[in-house]
């Protein structure tokens, strides 16, 4: 329970700032329209994440996938930069 627990609360706010990050990059429309709604629903993603955790066998378990879908958004919103698809640049 404790390894759930330290996984949710350490890697629950990255994940669901990586998540949301991701989406209102790629998200039609410019980033000064739609950024305050996704930071408004940041905060639920942020719960959904951390409750993703205790739905895991073990605390291990809650690390790898957490920390495996935290590299990978990572990874995606970095590709989503240097091949243009935002306006932002890298």
């Amino acid at each position: 329970m404790w390894g759930r627990s330290l996984a949710a609360a350490v890697l629950g706010l990255p994940l669901s700032t990586l998540l949301v990050g991701l989406i209102a990059l790629v998200w039609p429309g410019s980033l000064q329209a739609n950024t305050l709604p996704w930071l408004l629903l940041s905060f639920p993603v942020w719960i959904g994440v951390m409750s993703l955790a205790f739905l895991c066998r073990s605390g291990l378990h809650a690390w790898l996938w957490l920390g495996g879908a935290s590299v990978l958004c990572a990874g995606l919103l970095q590709l989503v930069k240097v091949l243009g698809w935002t306006e932002l640049s890298p």
